[in-house]
């Protein structure tokens, strides 16, 4: 179904031929034997004279006539057939489904004065999310530190006991305690040493003991550990570095006393971790892998993040000098990235893009062979250069879900799928988030909307911010038509409550608002102040800090 394009500048044909090399190669050939006709006529041949003979002998010219097929058609009969015949083309989708972003060829006359995109509630736009985000895909992974923040793909079992050999709880002295040996009380030889180090242990005979550290393993035929506490000197080796003798003060030893029995933390065979389970940074969980001799296991795998700034007016952030009249600093893609690391995924950096319809087309295709998922910021209100939501429609054929949400700050942000092949030719689809340019804004719907959609790919759940219930510590007045996420502090107090305080403006483009936040506050559209002292949710973008 590949078609090429063919258009002339000046007196060059251009023509561009689909990516793929079958379609490249099947439209080339459709076109070769015309071009010599094609060329003579783009450089300001007469045309009249070149078409004097009609289409028939210009086909005959081209060699074409024998291969062309002429249809015939029968009024109550369609004589294409699909094992070889030429179907009619026909349109596989409704017009209400098509582009409805801007034409950014017609210029800004014909751009609309009023977005095209039904706006969405911010429930409903992360329900759409959730519904086009790829679902989890497992992979096998080493157990290292490079295995924090996944998620177990299936459930893991215990390949050895822990411990594997009985060891000791305490340093003292292992004894043997039974029928065999009524009291533990007296004076009796060190025979052996037993450090928690790897070696062979001679066998502890009746009357004897074995000096022993924590965690060492028990000699052959001990049954039980006296604390170090429980017992005195009584003579040492001739050099003084080593004890001859020593005293057990206490009878009320009993056997399996102070020892760790095989398999008393962990049996072999046992399910340790569940499918669904999180290798968090605490460490336990990888602990827990590696004590039982687990290499790698199974994960959901995490997908990669490209952030790309759009703008002509956008400058590197490190640039030296002034700025020239216009000239804005990238702050958007750093922050971006800052936030997606600090969240456990791995990102690119894709730059920055021009506000011309090619080269962000070309970005954005760039952007996708990289990563997973593409971020974007700005180029998506309503201005003449505002070319995310044609590029997306009409140069790359993919789906816009919503292009308008309502909330403050945020609404132009736009979620959407492109179609996509990968390296090796498979079909996939990249999911492309348009976010404001406007740098508060642009941090406020990656933690809404993003984050949510890194979660659900890669089985992490509950998916988004954690949310809880804090107090205002002082009156905020919300916006009074859309609900507003509000940048603040959240932090305990001494009544028990988590207590919240803004961080003064909320201006989109006051990335400053975001110093210090940990939180965003959940207000209601509503004309009303909310009080202090009034209960809020709230949504947390990073740990609370404890009282001093």
């Amino acid at each position: 179904m590949s078609r090429p394009v063919a258009g002339v500048r000046n007196k060059a044909l251009i023509i561009t031929l689909p990516g793929s090399p079958k379609g490249a190669k099947e439209n080339l050939l459709a076109i070769l034997k015309l071009l010599p006709h094609a060329c003579i006529q783009a450089a300001g041949g007469n045309s009249r004279q070149l078409h004097a003979g009609g289409v028939e002998k210009l086909e005959k010219d081209a060699e074409l006539t024998a291969g062309l097929k002429r249809p015939h058609h029968h009024g109550h009969h369609d004589h294409s057939h699909g094992h070889g015949g030429h179907m009619v083309p026909k349109a596989h989708t409704r017009a209400e489904d098509r582009p409805v972003s801007n034409d950014p060829l017609k210029g800004p006359t014909h751009r609309y004065r009023e977005s095209p995109y039904q706006m969405k509630s911010v429930g409903e736009a992360i329900e759409l999310i959730l519904e086009h985000s790829p679902t989890p895909k497992p992979i096998v992974k080493q157990v290292n530190p490079g295995l924090t923040g996944h998620v177990l793909a299936e459930d893991v079992k215990a390949a050895e006991a822990v411990p594997a050999f009985r060891a000791s709880i305490v340093d003292g002295y292992a004894v043997i305690v039974g029928e065999e040996a009524h009291t533990t009380r007296g004076v009796f030889p060190v025979a052996s040493v037993s450090h928690a180090s790897p070696g062979e242990i001679p066998q502890l005979e009746r009357g004897q003991i074995a000096r022993i550290t924590t965690g060492a393993p028990l000699p052959p035929g001990a049954t039980s550990v006296v604390m170090v506490e429980d017992t005195v000197i009584q003579s040492r080796t001739e050099d003084g570095k080593e004890e001859r003798e020593v005293e057990i003060l206490t009878d009320q030893v009993k056997p399996n006393e102070n020892v760790r029995e095989v398999g008393s933390d962990v049996k072999a065979g046992d399910v340790i971790l569940r499918k669904g389970e999180e290798i968090s940074a605490i460490g336990g969980e990888l602990g827990l892998l590696a004590s039982v001799g687990i290499s790698e296991a199974s994960v959901y795998k995490k997908p990669v993040v490209g952030v790309l700034s759009t703008g002509d007016e956008i400058i590197e952030h490190t640039r030296p000098g002034p700025m020239r009249l216009g000239e804005v600093r990238d702050t958007n893609r750093p922050t971006l990235m800052a936030a997606i690391q600090g969240s456990g995924f791995q990102v690119v950096d894709l730059g920055i893009a021009s506000d011309k319809p090619g080269m962000l087309e070309q970005s954005i295709r760039d952007g996708m062979r990289k990563a997973d998922v593409v971020i974007s910021t700005g180029g998506v209100s309503m201005g003449e250069l505002d070319l995310l939501k044609p590029t997306i429609e009409r140069s790359l054929g993919g789906t816009i879900h919503f292009g308008r949400v309502s909330m403050k700050p945020g609404k132009p942000t736009t979620f959407a799928t492109v179609p996509f092949k990968n390296n090796t030719g498979d079909p996939e689809e990249r999911l492309i988030f348009s976010l404001p340019g406007n740098p508060a804004s642009a941090i406020v719907t990656f933690h809404l909307f993003v984050l949510p959609s890194l979660h659900r790919s890669s089985g992490i759940t509950p998916v988004g911010l954690p949310k809880v219930l804090v107090t205002l510590d002082h009156d905020i007045r919300p916006d009074a038509q859309r609900p507003e996420y509000h940048r603040a502090v959240v932090t305990p107090s001494s009544d028990g409550l988590l207590h919240a305080t803004s961080t003064g403006g909320q201006r989109s483009s006051r990335v400053g608002s975001f110093k210090s936040a940990n939180a965003l506050l959940c207000l209601p559209a509503q004309k009303e102040s909310v009080e202090a002292g009034q209960k809020v949710q709230a949504l947390l973008m990073a740990r609370i800090q404890g009282q001093p």
